[in-house]
């Protein structure tokens, strides 16, 4: 039974590791072909909501489900999510594949203090180490004084505070809202806020090169959470978790393969440094947990 559930877990995180990247290179690709991130960002909202519209006519119980109960709270949290997402395919087009996804890990430490400041959550040991770690991690990937800090590192830190608020966000409306409800919300608000920025003419004159990307950029962007979700649910965060921090070493044999880039000892150092204080403080939120 125990192999079982690991295999369950492996299985789910495979998916969610190679949508991640998926999307990555979907981003970066449809940005060299000329399309802005407010078009790329209409992909990834527009095929996520046809799929969810479709389950929605199959199955009348989604229905219910797909009623707002906090749409302010809703929008809030939307709106700072579509921030976060600009940013972050903004910095896939300026930085290595690889720097981007480590950056991104410091996530849980704005989540901590966040959740500290608007959950009331009690600071531990352990969460203080998440947020010192964190610094420590994004000071060695990022070298101030020795390499130059660009905008697209700035972007990525941004995206991962906007990642902590929806994730905090997240939460809140899990009081109210299903599953399903939260996803199909986050299409019907993004996908105006994509074309608000968007040339319509572009979509006229698409050409077969965009096809594939856009594909994956609307694909994997459902998949990615989808599959993710599903590990949770099949083993404990203990697992799932360390199996995530993958994401850093594939994607940097990723951009090695198909750009070029060459694989930063400094970035692998700095995401394990800031893995680590992800991994102590779940350790210690698991033992309390007992």
């Amino acid at each position: 039974m125990a192999t079982t559930k690991l295999a369950r877990v492996v299985l789910w995180m495979v998916g969610a590791l190679l949508s991640f990247s998926v999307m990555a290179v979907s981003v970066r690709e449809l940005a060299r072909h000329g399309l802005s991130i407010f078009e790329i960002l209409v992909f990834r909202s527009a095929i996520a909501l046809l799929v969810l519209l479709l389950l929605v006519l199959l199955r009348a119980d989604l229905r219910v489900h797909a009623k707002p109960r906090r749409i302010g709270l809703n929008l809030l949290r939307n709106t700072v999510h579509y921030a976060a997402q600009y940013a972050w395919a903004l910095s896939l087009t300026m930085l290595p594949l690889a720097m981007v996804f480590a950056l991104e890990f410091t996530m849980p430490a704005w989540t901590v203090l966040l959740a500290v400041w608007l959950l009331h959550e009690r600071m531990t040991p352990s969460r203080i180490g998440v947020v010192v770690f964190g610094l420590i991690g994004v000071l060695v990937i990022l070298r101030p004084g020795i390499a130059s800090v660009n905008l697209g590192a700035i972007l990525v830190l941004f995206a991962a505070f906007g990642f902590a608020i929806t994730m905090i966000t997240t939460k809140m409306l899990t009081s109210s809202e299903t599953t399903f409800g939260i996803v199909f919300w986050m299409s019907v608000i993004q996908l105006p806020l994509s074309l608000l920025g968007s040339n319509p003419a572009v979509f006229l004159h698409l050409e077969g090169h965009h096809i594939l990307p856009a594909l994956g950029v609307g694909i994997a962007g459902l998949t990615s959470h989808y599959c993710l979700s599903n590990a949770f649910r099949a083993g404990d965060a203990s697992l799932v978790i360390p199996l995530d921090f993958m994401r850093i070493p594939l994607i940097a044999v990723v951009g090695w393969a198909f750009y070029g880039e060459r694989l930063d000892i400094f970035v692998l150092l700095g995401a394990l440094i800031i893995v680590g204080g992800v991994l102590w403080n779940l350790r210690s939120e698991t033992a309390r947990a007992h």
